[in-house]
């Protein structure tokens, strides 16, 4: 068999109505960061809350960079050009982000929400993701990734809801959910 020893940087994509989307791309942070592989993410739904990743990120020294840019849970929204233009500064900053190449890995945390809600111009988005340094490996998490993302991503995973505690009137926890 031939060995292959190609690399470069890819375009992933954590989708599904499933839980775990985030909770994985974490962990691919955290696989980064321990090969001292700087590592940003920015979290465009999530809001105010004191998440376990915001409190694990101060004790990377720098390495790990997060944003959080999102106003809350949208759809719950009282008002939604605040929300857009979160959205949009957040995207401004991946884009940012995206042309200095100095991060291994840029995880845009719920973006497909952005995307869906036409906070952030899909065809844009597309362009930027084409014209990415070749090593620099982005992973975009949310459910109904559109159907343009996942046709140009080199990874696609899918989580698929079996059962969930939410559904049995259990809260979401702390150190689980957030």
């Amino acid at each position: 068999m031939k060995k292959n020893n190609k690399t470069k940087g890819l375009l992933m994509i954590n989708t599904g109505n499933g839980k775990g989307k985030t909770t994985a791309a974490l962990g691919l942070a955290m696989r980064s960061l321990g090969h001292d592989l700087p590592v940003c993410i920015i979290q465009f739904i999530k809001g105010s809350w004191k998440y376990g990743e915001l409190k694990s990120a101060e004790k990377f020294n720098g390495s790990l960079d997060i944003y959080v840019v999102g106003e809350g849970f949208t759809w719950k929204s009282e008002d939604l050009n605040k929300d857009i233009n979160a959205a949009r500064s957040g995207w401004e900053q991946a884009k940012s982000f995206i042309s200095e190449g100095r991060h291994h890995l840029l995880i845009l945390d719920e973006f497909t929400w952005a995307l869906n809600y036409n906070m952030v111009d899909k065809d844009e988005a597309i362009e930027v993701f084409k014209h990415k340094p070749s090593d620099m490996h982005i992973l975009i998490t949310g459910r109904d990734a559109p159907e343009e993302l996942l046709n140009m991503a080199d990874l696609v995973t899918e989580m698929k809801e079996v059962r969930h505690p939410y559904k049995e009137g259990i809260k979401a926890q702390k150190g689980i959910e957030f």
